[in-house]
């Protein structure tokens, strides 16, 4: 039997990132083991919405060659029970990393609990903003309210650099950097000694020469470090 794979993301962010398309290709590795997709496609879409022309193209080469498609897990798909029902209804076998096991009868069932659920917490969140509006609340952030973008813009930027050095992950590689800066290292090589000791970024990726220019410009390791690499 051969496999086509399909992984979804929701968002632009998630895109940028790759952390969601890596985890569904991690599972979907694992639950093979041995065995490797005949091809992949990968989708940048709400689940909500039934317009997946990259699916549609997986769906095409399945039946050219015979393929199951595989999914990583089940709300990865779509939390639409309608699109979902069709597309089990088709002739293409589709196999769920997380319930292998689940005939359609129970993945309908299963798509239906997850369309009920997106839209009870639409419906909340509507339902609680209109309540604050109606007590007279103004909603949003007060500096971006009263037009101060730049001043949004700036707080933003305080948070995540905040964030990102009180990552257990960009401290351990910056304690290990203090060692390696005094080496007189290039970027790359310190990268490569990074990634061969384990350490991994806060958003648990390999190190490049951009990152680790990142780590020790944040924590201030080596200001005689003047090396620059192009993002």
């Amino acid at each position: 039997m051969t496999y086509i794979a399909y992984l979804r993301q929701s968002t632009k962010k998630q895109a940028v990132s790759g952390l969601g398309i890596e985890a569904q290709r991690e599972i979907i590795h694992n639950y093979l083991r041995d065995q490797t997709p005949i091809a992949e496609f990968v989708e940048t879409e709400s689940g909500r919405h039934n317009d997946r022309p990259k699916l549609t193209e997986a769906l095409a080469l399945c039946r050219k060659t015979n393929s199951t498609l595989i999914v990583a897990k089940l709300d990865r798909l779509s939390r639409n029970v309608a699109f979902t029902s069709k597309l089990l209804e088709s002739d293409v076998e589709i196999k769920f990393c997380d319930f292998p096991e689940a005939n359609k009868l129970v993945l309908h069932i299963i798509a239906s609990i997850a369309e009920y659920e997106a839209q009870l917490i639409s419906t909340r969140t509507k339902q609680s903003l209109d309540a604050k509006k109606a007590r007279g609340m103004a909603l949003g952030k007060p500096e971006n309210l009263t037009g101060n973008l730049d001043k949004a813009i700036s707080n933003s930027r305080k948070t995540n650099m905040r964030k990102a050095r009180e990552n257990p992950n960009n401290k351990r590689a910056a304690a290990m950097l203090k060692v390696l800066v005094k080496q007189d290292l290039t970027l790359a090589a310190m990268a490569e000694t990074l990634n061969a000791e384990g350490f991994v970024t806060s958003r648990g990726a390999k190190f490049t020469p951009w990152t680790v220019s990142v780590l020790i410009k944040r924590y201030n390791l080596n200001n005689n470090h003047h090396e620059t690499v192009q993002e």
